[in-house]
């Protein structure tokens, strides 16, 4: 009997010792199949068969990880399998086995799943603005205790890490604000308290949360093309914000002016938007000259909480581009921009400027549905049309337009000069081309021109066909055939592609586009084939210039085979963008005496007040305004 006892007792110790001269390693401990692989890895004092079995924690055994064989060393990955099927969620044990014995455990918890946020709303603290939902807010951070911050409620069913990204959207979200925090089961907020500096518009607010495991959950949809339906929260940052219901208007004419804001009164003053001698440099502000009408004060405490229409008589004053300004008690301004146009062609001046308005609102981002991504057809579908009638996200100031509308302005009535002034929009009340000969004898497009109506096209073109003069100094224009249905207009086709080259108005048309990265300088050629435009300039053949505003670019012209017979190449930056991929600056004059000037890059009005542009303008200008 106590050979016997001995030999039972040797026996245990040498299982212990096997079981302490094994090890066995697991990771991670939380394990997801969709986000890793598990990896599993033993070793052994000796060679053994031996193998790796999920079991649950109360010994039952669900099937081998690894099947047994002879090893020292094992070390293997897992993806969440047993005899091809997942295994479910939950706690188990993972255990190396040899025969009967087991040699060493580790602890698993194997999760698939990610983490929910539910009840997913956004809130102000205070009261809810027209048009607000559980998905939208509306806020105002202004101080005064009244819809100053964006709160972000949702209950987890796990503990989980979640990342609240504030994001600007384009096309793809762009994170201005980031805040992070650990939560446990339970409801929890997070909250966005803008700086007062953040532009009005709205803000997609994307939320992520990851479990231990790693698992994902993300809200917001993550690009304007795809994933709408991913339902993330919207804040709208209010303003001033304000909008006409056109862009332009006859003098006097009653007009309305859309207003949302909760400021408790307003006062608004009147301004020309040109003459004043003072240069902008934000998107975002306006600086015009005061036309001298008395402010007008306005109790705003009903629509403190809703958006309001006021009636508006447009003063009698001159053509041009003008601009109501918006002023709260906290310092908030907002900007109304309108066209004042001539109460009939040509009543006060022989030359036209037209104003991009069409463009403006292609590239105005305002987000008006509370998606959180612009309503135009540059967020990406399922957008094809844009209104005319929505405010501009910049506090109410188009986009881009001290870039490449207000230089142009300055230059205008800084160097003694005067014209009429229309909008796309007004094209509808030019009945033909011959209408427009007879009232002009120069037509501007100071800016950039893309997107045009056939009505529009027609009426340019039948004008320059009867000796019309034209000028064009920004580049991609009449590149997009549009629609116009009321305010709405719809995107359609290039006219190239309709059968009409922008090359065969203009003299050159698109080439191509590098958003800026790369720009260059003109070099001029052949100036004896149009000395008038370099006359006091002191360039010649070759010399360069742009210097002075760092070059051009960014959107780039070129002639093609569509060109007009005869038309010149005046000055061109060769193989700005690659090999033969360069703009090209234009002239032509046709047999009934049209005489048409192409800028060929976008950034070529912006340059306006500088030398030597100022004077090729006054050069252009005394040219192309004589019949």
């Amino acid at each position: 009997m106590r050979r016997l006892g001995l030999l039972v007792a040797v026996a245990a110790l040498t299982v212990t010792a096997q079981a302490q001269a094994a090890t066995l390693t697991v990771t991670p401990r939380n394990f997801s199949p969709h986000r890793a692989v598990l990896r599993v890895s033993a070793q052994l004092s000796v060679t053994r068969q031996v193998g790796v079995r999920l079991s649950m924690p109360n010994g039952r055994a669900i099937g081998w990880i690894v099947p047994p064989s002879r090893r020292r060393i094992l070390a293997v990955g897992w993806d969440g399998r047993i005899r091809g099927k997942r295994v479910p969620d939950g706690n188990y044990v993972v255990r190396l086995v040899y025969r009967s014995a087991v040699l060493a455990t580790a602890p698993l918890r194997l999760d698939g799943h990610a983490p929910q946020l539910v009840g997913l709303r956004a809130d102000n603290g205070s009261t809810r603005f027209g048009g607000d939902g559980p998905l939208l807010t509306t806020i105002s951070p202004n101080g005064d205790g009244f819809r100053d911050q964006a709160d972000a409620s949702f209950t987890l069913r796990e503990p989980a890490t979640v990342t609240m990204d504030v994001t600007r959207t384009v096309k793809v979200p762009k994170v201005i604000y980031t805040l992070t925090a650990k939560f446990g089961r339970g409801p929890h907020t997070m909250t966005w308290l803008p700086a007062s500096n953040v532009n009005p518009r709205t803000y997609l607010i994307r939320l992520s949360a990851v479990d231990q495991s790693g698992n994902r959950s993300t809200y917001g949809a993550p690009n304007a093309f795809t994933g709408r339906q991913a339902h993330g929260l919207v804040v709208r940052l209010q303003g001033i914000d304000a909008a006409f219901n056109k862009p332009s208007y006859l003098p006097g004419e009653l007009a309305q002016i859309r207003v949302a804001t909760d400021e408790p009164s307003l006062s608004y003053r009147i301004f020309h938007s040109g003459p004043e001698q003072v240069v902008t440099y934000a998107d975002n502000q306006f600086a015009g000259v005061d036309i001298g009408v008395e402010p007008v004060s306005l109790d705003w405490s009903p629509w403190r909480s809703r958006a309001h229409t006021i009636a508006f008589r447009v003063p009698s004053v001159l053509s041009g581009l003008y601009y109501v300004q918006f002023s709260g008690p906290d310092g908030r301004v907002g900007y109304a921009p309108f066209v004042v146009r001539p109460t009939s062609l040509g009543m006060t001046n022989r030359v036209l400027v037209v104003l991009p308005t069409n463009t403006w609102q292609a590239y105005n981002f305002q987000d008006v549905n509370g998606d959180g991504y612009g309503d135009t057809w540059y967020a990406g579908p399922p957008n094809r049309t844009v209104d005319l009638s929505r405010g501009y996200i910049a506090r109410g100031v188009p986009p881009r337009f001290y870039r490449y509308d207000l230089p142009f302005l300055h230059w205008l009535y800084w160097s003694g000069k005067s014209a009429e002034f229309i909008s796309d929009s007004d094209f509808d009340q030019i009945a033909s081309g011959d209408d427009l000969q007879r009232a002009y004898d120069l037509v501007v497009f100071e800016g950039h021109e893309e997107y045009v109506t056939s009505h529009e096209y027609d009426v340019v073109q039948r004008y320059r066909d009867l000796g019309g003069n034209l000028m064009f100094l920004s580049a991609n224009n009449f590149f997009w055939k549009v629609d116009k249905k009321g305010q709405s207009l719809q995107k359609i086709a290039k006219w190239r592609d309709a059968g009409r080259p922008e090359a065969s108005l203009i003299g050159v048309q698109y080439r191509a586009n590098d958003d800026g990265q790369k720009q260059g300088l003109y070099s001029v050629q052949a100036s004896a084939s149009a000395p008038w435009l370099w006359e006091n300039t002191g360039l010649t053949d070759g010399s360069t210039f742009g210097q002075f505003v760092g070059g051009y670019g960014i959107e780039i012209d070129a002639t093609t085979p569509d060109s007009p017979p005869g038309t010149l190449i005046l000055a061109q930056i060769p193989d700005l963008f690659g090999p033969g991929i360069g703009p090209q600056m234009t002239y032509y004059e046709t047999p009934t005496g049209a005489k048409v000037f192409a800028a060929g890059v976008l950034d070529f009005g912006g340059s306006a007040t500088y030398w030597p542009t100022k004077k090729m303008l006054d050069n252009l200008w005394a040219r192309l305004s004589q019949p």
